[in-house]
């Protein structure tokens, strides 16, 4: 199975629903927590070309994108293979 990093928020409803598709999936995930974490924030946003929103999700080398990014991977029937690595 693919590595996967999630950078998440405990405030972030998104990001429950993205690890809850995850974890249905049976898929294993390092949870990057970015509250109170400028650093964390900061890497993220360069990894993700700027992008400052969360969740945001690599699957492998792939960066996903946010929630309903991952869910409309999903529903291409693309996650599955990525997932698979």
């Amino acid at each position: 199975m693919a590595d996967i990093v999630i950078y998440s928020s405990n405030m972030c409803p998104y990001c429950y629903r993205a690890k809850a598709l995850l974890k249905q999936k049976g898929a294993r995930f390092k949870e990057i927590n970015v509250d109170m974490n400028p650093a964390a924030r900061r890497e993220m946003r360069e990894k993700a070309g700027g992008v400052n929103t969360v969740p945001q999700i690599w699957i492998g080398q792939r960066h996903v994108g946010g929630c309903d990014d991952l869910y409309a991977l999903d529903a291409q029937g693309g996650l599955a293979s990525l997932l698979a690595g």
